[in-house]
């Protein structure tokens, strides 16, 4: 006997969308800018800077079309509808980056070894240029960057390359003051060094969703005792949990429960009081779950016996 409990639709709207179209427009813009400046000057921090930039214009394209394809409604076969096409997007946009960052450890390097001449002026207006256009990024995405895996990823890269365009002013302000053109490969480095920790986060978190890990936060060990204390339930075998996209976790089990249940029509009511259980019993609120209620011995019938 199994049940679904649904809770109606998970669409999160057309705000955050728009907010992404807005970030989108003004990254592109900016990219054009740093592209420029790189050729320009030869520096290696504003050509790092510019890597990630396309990074986060590519990234926010992949997720204004992620955001789109997960409003669309399930069907028949693809019973999530697009869910977790954020997830795959926020994955792809974590393996970029982190090619970006090795790229600016290893040729940061070499030009410690010989440091090219960069125009300290040009470098620097091209850095605030940066910063601006990061900073209007920021403001657009920051009331949304918690709806989903998909904003975070966005935010996160757009809130990296602020960070690297500090960076790339300050090698300015030390090559214009001191003379200093180490300086660039120093903050070409630091930019790779912002980047590759929080990419490594965000890389591991979505593999964690793909390969259906529990969630964070969810002890299957606490959530079978707690079902086995529900009146008549014997036993919970076949417990599985994971997250199909942000917000939206997912439980199924198997329980063996009292052969009288079936007899007496207790099975609806005892189906009620696991639901419940799985949905307020634990850090992790799971309002999406699965139950197959099964009489005594009904395991030794099944082919694969699960966890």
């Amino acid at each position: 006997m199994g049940h679904d409990h649904s809770h109606g639709s998970h669409s999160h709207g057309t705000a955050p969308e728009r907010r992404l179209v807005v970030a989108l427009g003004i990254t592109a813009t900016v990219l054009v800018a740093e592209v420029a400046g790189a050729a320009l000057t030869r520096s290696l921090a504003l050509l790092t800077d510019a890597a990630h930039m396309l990074t986060d214009t590519a990234g926010l394209a992949l997720a204004v079309m992620a955001t789109r394809l997960a409003t669309r409604p399930a069907d028949e076969r693809r019973t999530w509808g697009f869910r977790r096409a954020e997830v795959i997007s926020a994955q792809w946009q974590a393996a970029i980056l982190l090619a970006v960052g090795v790229y600016a450890l290893i040729d940061g390097v070499q030009r410690l070894l010989e440091p090219p001449h960069v125009p300290s002026g040009a470098l620097l207006v091209f850095g605030v240029i940066g910063l601006a256009g990061n900073l209007a990024s920021l403001a657009v995405l920051l009331a949304h960057r918690d709806v989903n895996l998909n904003l975070r990823a966005a935010f996160l890269e757009v809130a990296n390359d602020a960070l690297g365009s500090v960076a790339v002013i300050v090698s300015a302000i030390l090559i214009g003051a001191l003379g200093w053109l180490r300086a660039d490969a120093v903050a070409a480095m630091v930019i790779a060094v912002l980047i590759i920790p929080r990419t490594l986060a965000l890389l591991r978190y979505s593999t964690v969703v793909l390969l259906e890990w529990s969630p964070k936060g969810l002890d299957l060990a606490e959530v079978r005792r707690h079902l086995l204390e529900i009146d008549h339930v014997l036993e919970v075998h076949d417990l599985h949990a994971s997250v199909i996209a942000t917000g939206l976790p997912v439980l199924s089990a198997h329980v063996v429960v009292e052969e009288e249940c079936f007899r007496t029509g207790h099975a609806p009511l005892l189906l009620d009081a696991l639901q419940s259980c799985v949905a307020g019993h634990f850090p992790v609120s799971v309002e999406h779950s699965t139950f197959q209620l099964e009489p005594p011995g009904h395991r030794d019938h099944e082919d694969m016996p699960g966890v």
